[in-house]
């Protein structure tokens, strides 16, 4: 999941045909260097990311929630999906112990299925520390950049606070 957050690999995430993502009334980024993806998704799908560099889009939404590139229940772009899609992993919720906001029901529930083996105790230790750190993310406001507005950068905030910790041990 590190990896993926620093843009190094893609998330390994086992779908296995879930959508929750597809369907929940995303924003999906789109940077100006996948010219792959852009050259896949028409142009009238997409409008600038507010906030950031031209160049920058973002990819919307249809009257369902859905992605427009999801087509009978697949991405019809998957092996040239956005980074964002290849990114993204809701397991993140879960390992955090972050609510998902009640506006996506699909991903909560997808969320709530999600267990975790522990068979080394590193690996249950770094599982406390990283809910620890969400909890931290949660109480204080003097973190080093903006608190989160989101679930999502709540998320993120606490897994990289605990790799930053887990480093500096």
């Amino acid at each position: 999941m590190q990896r993926a957050l620093r843009g190094e690999a893609e998330s390994a995430v086992p779908c296995d045909g879930c959508t929750a993502c597809c369907t929940s009334s995303q924003f999906v980024h789109i940077g100006p260097d996948e010219a792959e993806t852009l050259a896949r998704i028409p142009a009238g799908l997409l409008f600038p990311a507010p906030g950031l560099p031209i160049g920058n889009v973002l990819l919307g939404y249809d009257e369902n929630g859905h992605c427009p590139m999801l087509i009978d229940d697949q991405c019809s772009i998957y092996e040239h999906r956005p980074r964002t899609c290849r990114t993204y992993d809701c397991r993140v919720f879960a390992a955090t112990g972050v609510d998902i906001e009640d506006d996506k029901p699909a991903i909560a529930r997808r969320v709530a299925r999600w267990q975790f083996d522990f068979p080394a105790d590193l690996d249950r230790e770094q599982y406390v520390a990283v809910r620890a750190a969400a909890r931290s993310v949660r109480e204080r406001t003097d973190l080093s950049r903006e608190t989160p507005t989101s679930a999502p950068q709540h998320a993120v905030l606490a897994i990289e606070l605990q790799a930053r910790e887990g480093n500096a041990s």
